[in-house]
């Protein structure tokens, strides 16, 4: 009988969180590391695939995706898996569609979520009560989510209220993340400087750091600095940023207005008019980048037939825009406290269903750079994002880990294989891995496995979420 199921020979491994790094061979028994080491037998294993030449990390956590049918839709396991991706956080829900998605069209990745706070959605308005946000939260914990998303950049909340859901969440250690802006300030760095104040020292997830750094209020550059020097000052703050230069929003349009306000802005920084009929011009332009689903997964549309897709679905769909400057990305990626930590957390894409899944190919430019070692590369994809969703087994070699790995092609900057869970979601492109594990709470456990989905149950206080 073998006494390993997968057998990895002849990469390099690197494993930061173990102070690993070099030629070895890397065995998965039962869905969990089994060794790290050289010259590992073959004839003790199921499956063997040699890896000489290519890097075996720690699998990648997207800590910023969609993967529900108001964004991402049914491709986005498919693309995940497809981008190296192991494990992600969703990043607004609606919960019953990442559900249904997960459960009809899973790729064998971990996925956890969060539901968005809207007002006219899950809350009445955009002043909900203490009451309101309580009420909300029990609910979705309940029902198998992490937490809340604030969705202030699109659909503000007061500034009063929006300190009520930071606070509201962190009174029940569940997770809250924040597209920064509330009704007094948009997003922009204004907005992400009040976001900074509203969490009043509260563990808070700021999202995309970078789309908060492109001049819309002061040159894009000193902008980025003043993000830094406040993350800098606010340690209880986590963050990711983006390597893409597009962004996605809603398409929506309601009384020929777009519906989000993030929208509106991009049309305005294209020169076109912030209205339906503006949306249309941008788009037979190429300005506006509409989410086509094509060949099973979604790509960028521009022109008549993309105008045509976005009438056809009532205008409800996601569009990009190429709205994010080089050097903020670079700068937000690579930047260090005093201490010698980053000061972002971790590279996302804010991708999933959005063609965006960018971690491989414009994260890895980096090492060629070196503007990131290796291994700082894999603690900003893979073990910083493990640990702060309590994912303590995760993003890490250590024997008895869960058998996450990513295996890359440096000099292509192309992932390989995708392995959650000991079991291959994706070779050489070729995405075969089925079902989805739901990252959730203890409160939610039963109602993830009525979804017909198995459930990994953590607790935020064990992770750097809500450090001790």
């Amino acid at each position: 009988m073998a006494r390993y199921d997968l057998l990895l020979k002849n990469g390099t491994v690197v494993d930061p969180a173990s102070a690993r790094e070099g030629l070895l061979d890397l065995a998965v028994a039962d869905g969990k590391i089994a060794a790290v080491a050289p010259d590992l037998d073959p004839t003790q294993a199921g499956e063997v695939f040699d890896v000489a030449g290519q890097y075996v990390l720690p699998g990648f956590v997207d800590l910023h995706v969609h993967a529900s049918a108001w964004l991402g839709g049914k491709p986005s396991h498919k693309m995940l898996a497809a981008a190296g991706v192991t494990t992600a956080l969703d990043m607004s829900g609606p919960l019953d569609s990442v559900l249904a998605i997960a459960k009809d069209h899973g790729a064998g990745l971990n996925l956890a979520t969060i539901t968005y706070v809207r007002p006219g959605h899950t809350v009445r308005d955009e002043d909900p009560s203490a009451g309101e946000l309580e009420s909300l939260l029990a609910q979705v914990l309940a029902a198998g989510s992490l937490g809340f998303k604030l969705l202030g950049g699109h659909y503000p909340l007061t500034p009063a209220a929006t300190a009520r859901a930071i606070a509201t969440a962190n009174r029940h250690k569940a997770y809250i993340a924040f597209h920064a802006g509330s009704k007094r300030h948009g997003s922009n760095i204004d907005g992400f400087l009040e976001a900074v104040a509203l969490a009043e020292g509260n563990s808070l997830h700021l999202a995309h750091i970078n789309s908060y750094c492109r001049g819309l209020k002061r040159d894009y550059m000193a902008e980025t600095e003043e993000a830094i020097a406040a993350l800098v000052a606010n340690p209880r703050i986590r963050s990711e940023s983006y390597l893409s230069p597009i962004n996605g929003t809603s398409a929506k349009c309601s009384d020929g207005l777009p519906e989000s306000l993030v929208t509106r802005r991009c049309l305005q920084t294209g020169g076109f008019a912030a209205t339906e009929a503006g949306m249309e011009e941008a788009i037979l332009a190429g300005w506006a980048r509409i989410n086509v689903e094509a060949g099973g997964q979604m790509v960028l549309g521009v022109g008549p037939e993309a105008a045509a897709f976005w009438r056809s679905r009532g205008t409800d769909t996601t569009v990009g825009f190429s709205v994010n400057p080089p050097e903020p990305r670079l700068r937000l990626a690579t930047a260090k406290r005093p201490d010698g930590s980053f000061v972002v957390d971790a590279i996302s894409t804010d991708g999933g269903g959005i063609p965006r899944n960018v971690i491989a190919a414009m994260g890895l430019s980096l090492v060629k750079l070196q503007a990131l070692t290796l291994a700082e590369f894999v603690r900003k994809t893979s073990y910083n994002p493990a640990q702060i969703l309590g994912l303590v087994n995760k993003g890490h070699f250590r024997a008895g880990a869960d058998a996450d790995i990513t295996v890359v092609d440096l000099e292509r900057q192309q992932p390989v294989m995708a392995i959650a869970n000991g079991r291959v979601a994706m070779h050489r492109g070729y995405v075969c891995g089925r079902g989805c594990t739901l990252i959730t709470t203890a409160a939610g456990a039963a109602a993830v496995k009525k979804a017909g989905l198995a459930p990994l149950v953590v607790d935020l206080a064990r992770g750097s979420f809500y450090p001790a």
